[in-house]
């Protein structure tokens, strides 16, 4: 089995695991993400684990077959969309993901990437901005972290 952690820091906080039974086997991503406002929020996967300014430096979303933004049971979409959490009246959203465009070791691995978490609803590819098919319009980065991999 492999398995990985982001830990989430600030006034959004969480954590989110991700495990792996073998290398060809979807990723389970699970978790609780706190300090949100209520409602949608998007979350995805992004190319680097790089924070040193912020959520600004992490990137686009992890695009290795350069398709457009969609959901995630989409076959046309990046691999690191993971769609959206739903943060209830007291701001916790429980994370609860499978994703098979992904994986924790070999050429997929996510290891060494980011988390973001976004201000507003991941539209799937679906809506009307220009946005759309390139971050699912998905709003401002509220917080990230680096996917390392976990002890546990």
């Amino acid at each position: 089995m492999f398995k990985a952690v982001c830990a989430l820091r600030g006034t959004i906080h969480g954590e989110v695991f991700f495990s792996q039974e073998t290398e060809t086997d979807p990723v389970e991503i699970r978790g609780e993400v706190s300090g949100l406002s209520p409602g949608f929020h998007a979350i995805s996967i992004n190319e680097y684990g790089d924070m040193t300014d912020g959520c600004a430096s992490t990137g686009s979303h992890l695009n290795p077959k350069q398709t457009e933004h969609g959901g995630p049971g989409d076959s046309n979409r990046h691999a690191g969309d993971l769609g959206n959490l739903d943060a209830d009246q007291d701001g916790t959203a429980v994370v609860n993901i499978s994703s098979d465009a992904i994986a924790l070791s070999g050429v997929m691995s996510i290891v060494g990437r980011s988390v973001v978490i976004y201000a507003d609803p991941d539209d799937l590819g679906r809506g009307f901005h220009e946005y759309s098919t390139l971050t699912g319009n998905s709003g401002a980065r509220l917080a990230g972290g680096v996917i390392g991999i976990a002890r546990r």
